[in-house]
């Protein structure tokens, strides 16, 4: 499942409660602040962090004393340890603080496979072939793998050798797993352009477009997916073999999964073409049986390496030219496709800004500005950048930050 990525200061991942850091250190050692949040109180609540007025602490303070009376009392210990947390968390925490407040969380907590968005795991169920063919490559590049380790426990080939071989298929099936269950950018019921999509597209000649059939916001270059019943941003194609659609949130798991598969059909056919024309005695010479198998995973190998060389051409093509699948195939039908004026999507757009070490594998990349990526926003993260942003509007010198919940 995707996160949304907040585009705050301190990570910007949504959290089901609590205090998030800003990225002020003192010293080179971040303090945390641990006052315990109510998980049922207004959403976006933000408790004061100064006062202007001697009335304005006593209002704060009693409701603090109302809240901790009515918590269930814990241990001296854990007493003692939440009395020094609330006594100093409102002095790290708002506008102009190294805390700010955020019990907002716009992701699903129900464990029930789907594609809408009161599903907690993204799982397209509602295409049977895909399923069908999803398994399918598990149990080819399984089949491969097993293959091997057969090869190399009858010595034909070196234990490293199939060792790095199953390495690599199991790099792959965590590859295709990722793809399969990763959200692939689904456009939320709530989503709203940003203030830049604002000012380019919201004109007569670039319009804001709407998706008929979710009746929603549709950012640029997304598209509506008819299996998976969503729209998707950036959306390349519906891979029946991934059974999930392939975009913005799902584009590096799907190219690692074609890089890895690449890699081990070049590899298989590299080793056992080297076995066949260099094997000059009984040691390294294969039975009735492991021929057999052999021969199989060499055909599969050659069909796979055709298939994923095509696809990575498609997928190199697309990053350099900021064009997808759909939409290249779109104005090619029109004729179009020479008039193109679509910007490469940076490399960070697709792995991240983690370390290079991230990029092989298959984790979820974390994208400098989320908004950007996926082409839209939610009306929590706008005012969450608003505030932090201009922070002066909403110091507590005009009202008191518990007020400003939505």
């Amino acid at each position: 499942m995707m996160r949304g990525d907040d585009d705050m200061e301190g990570g910007g991942y949504p959290t089901g409660g609590g205090a998030r850091q800003r990225r002020n250190f003192n010293n080179g050692n971040p303090a945390y602040s641990s006052i315990p949040t109510n998980e049922n109180g207004p959403q976006h609540g933000y408790g004061p962090s100064s006062y202007s007025d001697s009335d304005s602490k006593k209002q704060y303070a009693s409701f603090h004393a109302s809240t901790l009376s009515s918590m269930q009392q814990p241990s001296n210990i854990s007493a003692s340890c939440c009395n020094l947390c609330q006594s100093t968390a409102h002095l790290t925490e708002g506008p102009n603080q190294p805390f700010y407040r955020d019990n907002f969380n716009d992701q699903p907590h129900s464990c029930n496979f789907g594609t809408e968005e009161e599903n907690g795991i993204w799982m397209n169920t509602s295409d049977q072939a895909g399923t069908i063919m999803a398994f399918i490559v598990w149990i080819l590049l399984g089949y491969s793998a097993w293959t091997f380790t057969a090869l190399a426990r009858s010595g034909g080939i070196p234990c490293y050798l199939a060792g790095a071989y199953v390495i690599l298929c199991c790099m792959a099936l965590a590859s295709h797993a990722k793809t399969t269950f990763t959200d692939p950018g689904s456009v939320p019921q709530a989503a709203v352009p940003n203030e830049r999509m604002r000012r380019e597209m919201g004109t007569p000649d670039q319009p804001l477009s709407m998706c008929s059939q979710c009746q929603t916001f549709k950012p640029p270059f997304s598209h509506h997916c008819r299996i998976c019943n969503r729209c998707v941003s950036r959306m390349d194609h519906h891979c029946p073999w991934m059974n999930n659609c392939v975009g913005a949130g799902n584009l590096k798991h799907f190219i690692l999964f074609l890089l890895y598969t690449w890699t081990c059909s070049v590899f298989s056919l590299l080793l056992l073409g080297w076995n066949y024309f260099m094997c000059a005695d009984e040691d390294c010479t294969f039975n009735v049986v492991l021929t057999q198998l052999v021969r199989a995973v060499t055909v599969l190998s050659i069909g796979a390496l055709l298939f994923t060389s095509s696809m990575i051409m498609n997928v190199t093509f697309g990053i350099m030219t900021g064009i997808g699948t759909i939409d290249r195939l779109k104005k090619k039908a029109n004729g179009i496709i020479m008039d193109a004026t679509e910007e490469p999507i940076p490399l960070k757009d697709v792995f991240g800004v983690g370390a290079y070490i991230t990029w092989m594998f298959p984790i979820d990349p974390v994208f400098e500005d989320y908004d950007r990526v996926m082409g839209f926003s939610t009306p929590q993260r706008l005012l969450r950048e608003e505030m932090k942003d201009e922070p002066s509007v909403y110091s507590p010198s005009g009202m008191g930050k518990d007020m400003l919940s939505i």
